[in-house]
């Protein structure tokens, strides 16, 4: 069965750095768009990231551009997101998503595949 594995989310001080993984197994996605949502305590989940399938065109919500970088190595079926500078507002349970059609746009309910989330906490 298909599935997405997060990991690497932790706790952090304001300021610092957090890499998360992705890796997929059951299958590769390696045509698929993969992305990045997060969730914060009592609010909607949102879109934090997206790279295409060949990994050439990178997408980013305004609240992360300039701080987070997607990437993602496809011969070992892996996406990753570097965060900097990160802000107690980054706080979260971040999940890997992967769809063929993925867009800063589409909407959680739209997305195909879900991992299981990684806790990602910014706090002093």
């Amino acid at each position: 069965q298909a599935q997405l594995v997060e990991s690497g989310g932790g706790v952090v001080q304001p300021g610092g750095s957090l890499r998360l993984s992705c890796v997929a197994e059951g299958r590769t996605f390696s045509a698929y768009n993969k992305g990045w949502f997060r969730q914060a305590p009592g609010k909607e989940r949102e879109f934090v990231a997206a790279i295409n399938w060949s990994g050439d065109r990178t997408y980013y919500a305004d609240s992360v551009k300039g701080r987070f970088t997607i990437s993602r190595d496809n011969a070992d079926h892996t996406v990753f997101l570097q965060m900097s500078s990160l802000k107690p507002e980054d706080t979260g349970t971040y999940y890997c998503v992967a769809d063929k059609y993925l867009t800063p746009t589409m909407g959680p309910q739209m997305v195909d595949y879900w991992g299981k989330g990684t806790l990602v906490t910014v706090s002093s």
